[in-house]
């Protein structure tokens, strides 16, 4: 499966994941620089991201602590989710997310994120 993943600057990364992973960890074990401040537990809004237009009717429902969580976000919108909260499953191959510029760390790059 690939979760297509866009960086506040622009670049696009093709990452491969795994079935049951949150895309979270997925972008996080690809090396990219999202902070995820909670390691996943919903309690920060951290990996805030706006999913692909076409995407957003094909993930359950968010949350209400998920929402709860977003609104201490910027710049939310009907796109907007946490990626925490996002499963990868096989109808989810090819999910396109934007990563929002507050939920990119400092850290810098460590692996070169590639993909089938």
């Amino acid at each position: 499966m690939i979760v297509e993943v866009r960086m506040p600057d622009g670049t696009t990364h093709r990452l491969e994941a795994l079935e049951g992973w949150r895309v979270m960890e997925v972008i996080r074990d690809w090396g990219l620089p999202i902070k995820a401040e909670c390691g996943g537990a919903c309690a920060c809004a951290t990996c805030h991201v706006w999913v692909g237009a076409e995407w957003v009717a094909k993930l359950p429902p968010a949350s209400d602590e998920e929402l709860e969580m977003l609104d201490g976000a910027f710049q939310v919108d009907e796109r907007s989710r946490l990626c925490c909260q996002i499963i990868m499953a096989e109808d989810l191959d090819g999910l396109e997310v934007e990563l929002a510029p507050e939920s990119l760390a400092d850290a810098p790059v460590v692996r070169l994120a590639v993909g089938g």
